[in-house]
């Protein structure tokens, strides 16, 4: 094992490379290109054994990814936000053909208005696709990740493909100390791929789908998916029990910082929440009860843990670096609906909205978020969903649709 810094795009190629893979059909797209480009590197260096291929999109490297999948090759690719959503047909199409393989996506925000910065909307959009879904924090995560992907995705119990999600920039290209395990102790975890079922050989064809079901058939097979797709909780427990014993890192479905003694609780995903954890220790220091939830995996969704880590608190602050228009936040939802009739449940869980299109989240904020917990908590009223914003951004927003006005009315003006 050794130990050397990445960024989250290296640490994804490095768990490709342990996990042995041996084809990747790829498009590239910032800001995941780097993952492909260094894969390419090793390809063609010979440190790697296998076939990179550049295809004409993300509809046809999705396509690609669970074809080959289905033919039993370990597979591995990687997309971000306009290109997750572009092969969004074929994500739900190759989880119904319970192809096993795994997808990095980097998440950035999708258009409009146009940015390159993270948010998780790419990656929301795709939580009811069949993908299970693993969120990372750390560099180091995102390599672990990728190899605990690769045994979650091949189980018998659940034979579905996996995304690792990472977020863009403040991830992606961040050098952090990551420890690579040796190859033979890699290998040895993640084990050879036994396709059973899935192989398909050119030599002797066969037809092992239907093109068109009726509803009752349909309905056999949709709910077949879902129910591998909860397997995938005790599966994961017992990845993550194995993967601590090999490796001596510990990645449960839902990390707890600072929780057993808290009364109030910040839950988050991905990156941001390592600054939840410094606003936890300072807030500590001033002598608050406050802890932090970061769900790793999102699909399957961890509902149990979550109810048994929330039960008893006061109140909790729910932040979602993604927006479902007309509804809100997604992770705050899906929690609610998990604590739905627990009698321990807490009685205030709130909403907030931050860091879409990579905008920060202060620590500021997340004391704002404590006081607004406290006085909610104290009050028994949840108070409404914020979005994270300040009266600087504010003006500064006023400012340029005032110039926008100027512009358009002198626009106007010399018609």
């Amino acid at each position: 094992m050794s130990r050397t810094l990445l960024t989250g795009n290296a640490a994804a190629a490095w768990g490709a490379r342990l996990a042995a893979v041996d084809y990747v059909p790829a498009f590239p797209i910032t800001p995941q290109t780097e993952i492909i480009e260094t894969l390419a590197g090793w390809f063609e260096s010979g440190e790697m054994y296998g076939r990179l291929v550049t295809l004409e999109s993300e509809h046809s490297m999705i396509t690609a990814a669970g074809s080959a999948a289905a033919t039993g090759v370990r597979v591995f690719s990687a997309t971000s936000s306009q290109g997750l959503l572009y092969g969004m047909e074929m994500l739900y199409t190759v989880s119904g053909w319970r192809a096993p393989f795994v997808l990095v996506n980097v998440s950035r925000g999708l258009a409009s208005p146009i940015t390159l910065e993270s948010d998780h909307n790419d990656i929301m959009a795709a939580r009811d696709c069949g993908f299970l879904q693993i969120h990372c924090a750390t560099c180091q995560e995102v390599l672990d990740s990728t190899l605990m992907a690769y045994r979650l995705a091949e189980h018998t119990r659940v034979r579905l493909p996996v995304i690792v999600n990472l977020d863009g920039f403040y991830l992606s290209f961040t050098r952090e100390p990551v420890e690579i395990p040796d190859a033979g102790t890699a290998a040895r975890f993640v084990g050879n791929f036994d396709p059973q079922n899935t192989r398909f050989r050119a030599s002797s064809p066969e037809s092992q789908a239907v093109a068109v079901l009726g509803g009752s058939p349909y309905s056999y097979f949709r709910y077949e998916t879902h129910l591998a797709a909860l397997n995938g909780i005790d599966v994961y427990d017992v990845i993550r029990a194995e993967f601590r014993e090999a490796f001596g890192r510990n990645h449960p479905a839902v990390e707890a910082y600072r929780a057993e003694d808290a009364e109030y609780l910040f839950v988050m995903l991905g990156s941001f929440a390592t600054k939840a954890r410094e606003a936890v220790d300072r807030l500590r220091d001033a002598g608050w009860a406050i802890g932090l939830l970061r769900p790793r995996l999102l699909r399957p969704f961890p509902a149990a843990a979550l109810q048994e880590l929330l039960a008893g608190r006061r109140a909790v602050a729910v932040i979602d670096q993604n927006l479902s228009m007309g509804m809100g936040g997604v992770l705050h939802g899906e929690l609610l609906a998990a604590l739905y009739g627990q009698a321990e449940a807490p009685p205030v869980v709130a909403s907030f909205i931050g860091g879409l299109g990579g905008r920060d989240i202060g620590a500021e904020e997340f004391y704002e978020m404590a006081q607004t917990l406290r006085r909610a908590a104290d009050d028994g009223r949840t108070p409404p969903p914020r979005l994270m914003y300040t009266k600087n951004e504010i003006r500064e927003i006023r400012k340029l649709q005032a110039i926008s006005h100027v512009e358009r009315n002198e626009l106007n003006g010399n018609r």
